[in-house]
């Protein structure tokens, strides 16, 4: 690792038993200090070394009939040893041997340049070319072939591919790339009933680039490797060309002692096992001191995020089975960290080592997160059997949901979700809408954008739960966890050819489709195929796989091929009706539901949102367009109807726009009564006055229209008159003296007809309005502002 040891001794593995076999003592060397420096063939001696890095003669290792031979080491000049024999005399000194007194300069170059190579990759114009100049740093790579320095009996004999013939399978470790699905280790059998040696170094693909039938899925066996440990529950990580298998669990039927910890890849170009031993962990973002031995845990719940070029493991145990020296009868550990391992040649600024955009070397870098946030906190508790799933968006690297899982009396619940922040290292939690699934372990899970991403939908399938021991049931039930809502779907799958209930399956997804391999399904079930499929988007199980035409590598939604973090084996995905009903939207996407029913306080489900796209048709018009933010209730439980909550909050926001508009319209009438009254007693006490050329509707007019006041004394009348109203005859005294405001109950306006009941409804009568007046009768006040 970026932190081991510079100058581990690596083996070859083919080789490695025959070496640890070989008694050294019993040995004779090929040459001494006193002997000349090429090697004695093997008829000088009885029984020679061979040196780890020894070259072989593999045209030699044949005679002539194509019988295999005893190898023998090539010398290094050919010549010299021709013409050596076992008499030839061993007492020559060493400087006066014909290599140095031939060759003295090129002997002195030859030492230069090996004393000085291991100093260049300290170098960074150097460091940076990588392994395409000076190969792997500081270690030799040790693979899980046969390569020179194995015995000839191991260079000819072809390892065993996989039986892929088997009763049962299991727990295996699984990782999905470019329409493969790659399985290894686990447990299976063979025969019905088996319980012991059920553990396996098998190695096999399914693949999903053309369709088939669930009674004969296209399986291939690869040959079984001699360097990686049979395993379960362990995790294979992905990159686009690597596979890295980490932790697990090695056989307790026979008890099997497990190794000190090797990450051990798979590279999928060449098809070939390198082993990367001894790895340290390195400082960052919420972690202990780095420097720190990766432990090997199993029963974890992992993740692989190819475009961010990083794996996840998430707690799991910590016990006999997973770490040398540990007696069975001291308690397993439960863990909460989070492992994180990244990929050779990404980078990742949670680290220390690889700040400033610096990229991990050729054996990644690890990380182990244990102060994110709440994870030291009480109610993040320790667990194992859980499932680990990545969500795009919400936060600037996507976020982690852990889902599921438990200790041995206890469970996670399913109700409140952890979130991990992958940017900012941190855990968070997040409470869940709708019924929720039975608390349970050991599911499978996997994702799935809406063609728009809009929302990203998580099935998650099987597990069981262990409570009481000894009576385990397993599940067969499918769910949906829709997010950003947050809110369960349970599928109704009755009437369907469903599989036997299960646990400990490996799902994957590809062209909208879910492929269930293996699975314990209990005692009951003797044999079976072990390869079942579901269809994301139509909800239903069936008998086939069907391999759709189009798509990039990645199997993206179309609108998405253009952003690496377009969640891959979503193409041909839909929404399916049941989560439409709950999120809103159409088949597309454009949920109008984009934020948690049960609103987030904290966290990235708080201040981050979906990555959303684009989506059109054939003919090039929009189909989708995703709704805004919405924070609502609990959406009717999740089974779909009217959303309540919705019209509610539109129905109150109606009336307080209403509200509004109508307060807005009093004041208007308000101030144009107001401004009209004033003007009114303005007038009016002018004209009083005997201001010439004045007129005011305050004042009654006389037969032919025009105002009259006589003196002192005067009587003024109005006789008006008009249809459906009686006369009203009203009487007035004035002086001459100054006039006074309008008193109360004066001069209503003339020329126009009035009644006793409209009379009462006259507001300019010489009170000045007011806005609750206007408020409580608008329609008077309205119809005063027409009138004038």
């Amino acid at each position: 690792m970026a932190l081991g040891n510079p100058h581990p001794r690596f083996h070859d593995v083919s080789d490695q038993h025959m070496m640890d076999d070989y008694d050294d003592t019993q040995a004779i060397d090929t040459f001494t200090a006193s002997e000349y420096p090429f090697p004695i063939t093997s008829a000088c001696l009885q029984r020679p070394r061979r040196s780890k890095f020894m070259e072989i003669d593999v045209d030699g290792a044949m005679d002539e009939e194509g019988t295999a031979t005893a190898p023998f080491q090539r010398p290094h000049s050919a010549s010299r040893a021709s013409t050596m024999s076992c008499d030839s005399d061993p007492g020559l000194p060493l400087s006066q041997s014909p290599f140095f007194t031939l060759h003295p300069r090129l002997s002195l170059l030859t030492l230069l340049v090996i004393l000085t190579l291991p100093l260049l990759y300290e170098m960074p114009w150097v460091g940076m070319a990588g392994m395409g100049i000076i190969g792997a740093k500081a270690r030799v790579i040790r693979t899980s072939d046969p390569v020179e320095g194995a015995s000839t009996a191991e260079r000819l004999q072809k390892r065993a591919d996989t039986n892929t013939d088997v009763c049962t399978r299991w727990s295996a470790q699984s990782a999905l790339v470019n329409g493969t699905i790659y399985v290894y280790g686990g447990h299976s059998t063979t025969e019905p009933g088996q319980k012991n040696d059920t553990w396996s170094n098998d190695f096999f693909t399914v693949d999903l680039t053309k369709s088939w039938d669930i009674s004969a899925p296209s399986i291939n066996g690869l040959p079984q490797p001699s360097g990686p440990p049979a395993v379960a529950n362990g995790y294979l990580w992905n990159s686009y060309d690597s596979l890295y298998l980490y932790g697990g669990i090695v056989s307790d039927s026979p008890p099997a002692q497990p190794d000190p910890y090797s990450l051990w890849e798979y590279q999928i170009k060449s098809g070939k096992w390198v082993e990367h031993s001894d790895p340290k962990t390195s400082k960052g973002n919420n972690t202990e001191p780095g420097n720190q031995p990766v432990q090997q845990t199993g029963e974890g719940a992992g993740v692989s995020i190819p475009e961010l070029g990083r794996g996840y493991y998430f707690a799991g145990h910590l016990d006999a089975f997973t770490t040398p020296g540990w007696s069975v009868q001291t308690p397993r550990i439960y863990l909460k960290s989070l492992l994180e391992f990244t990929f050779p040649g990404y980078s990742n600024d949670g680290v220390e080592s690889l700040a400033g955009g610096k990229t991990a070397s050729s054996d990644g870098v690890w990380r182990n997160v244990t102060q994110g946030g709440i994870q030291d906190q009480a109610k993040f508790p320790s667990r194992a059997d859980g499932v680990l799933v990545h969500v795009p968006g919400f936060g600037a690297q996507g976020i982690l949901l852990s889902i599921g899982g438990g200790q041995e009396k206890s469970f996670s619940q399913m109700n409140v979700i952890d979130i991990y922040d992958i940017a900012t290292s941190t855990w968070y939690k997040q409470a869940t809408s709708g019924p929720s699934p039975k608390l349970r372990v050991n599911p499978c899970a996997v994702a799935a954008s809406a063609p728009d991403g809009s929302s990203t939908n998580i099935y998650m399938y099987g597990g069981q739960n262990l409570i009481p021991y000894g009576q385990q049931i397993q599940y067969d039930d499918m769910w949906v966890l829709t997010v950003p809502s947050f809110t369960w779907v349970e599928v109704d799958t009755k009437g369907q050819s469903v599989p036997p209930a299960r646990v400990g399956a490996s799902c994957s997804i590809w062209d909208g489709q879910i492929v269930v391999v293996g699975g314990y399904t209990g005692p009951d079930l003797s044999c079976e195929t072990g390869t079942y499929v579901f269809s994301a988007k139509d909800l239903k199980w069936q008998n086939n796989f069907n391999a759709l035409s189009g798509g990039n590598p990645q199997n993206q939604q179309p609108s998405q091929e253009k952003n690496p973090t377009g969640l891959s084996g979503s193409y041909g995905y839909e929404v399916p009706r049941a989560v439409q009903s709950v999120i809103g939207g159409n088949s597309k996407g454009g949920a109008t539901i984009t934020a948690p029913a049960r609103a987030a306080t904290q966290g990235p489900m708080a201040t981050g949102k979906a990555i959303t796209y684009t989506v059109t048709d054939s003919n090039g018009a929009v189909s989708t367009q995703t709704g805004t933010t919405f924070s609502g209730g609990n959406n009717n439980n999740g089974k779909g109807g009217p959303n309540i909550a919705a019209i509610v909050a539109g129905v109150v926001a109606g009336c307080f726009a209403v509200l509004a508009a109508y307060l807005g319209f009093c004041a208007w009438v308000y101030r144009r009564q107001l401004a009209l009254y004033k003007n009114h007693v303005a007038m009016s006490q002018r004209a009083a006055a005997g201001a010439p050329n004045e007129k005011s509707s305050f004042l009654p007019s006389s037969t032919n229209g025009s105002s009259q006041p006589t003196g002192k004394g005067s009587s003024i009348t109005d006789q008006s008159s008009g249809i459906g109203a009686t006369s009203s005859r009203i009487t007035a005294t004035y002086s001459n003296e100054a006039v006074p405001p309008l008193p109360t109950g004066v001069w209503p306006p003339a020329g126009r007809s009035s009644s006793v009941n409209s009379s009462n409804d006259d507001l300019l009568i010489g009170q000045e309005p007011s806005f609750v007046g206007v408020l409580l009768n608008p329609r008077r006040s309205l119809r005063v502002i027409n009138r004038d």
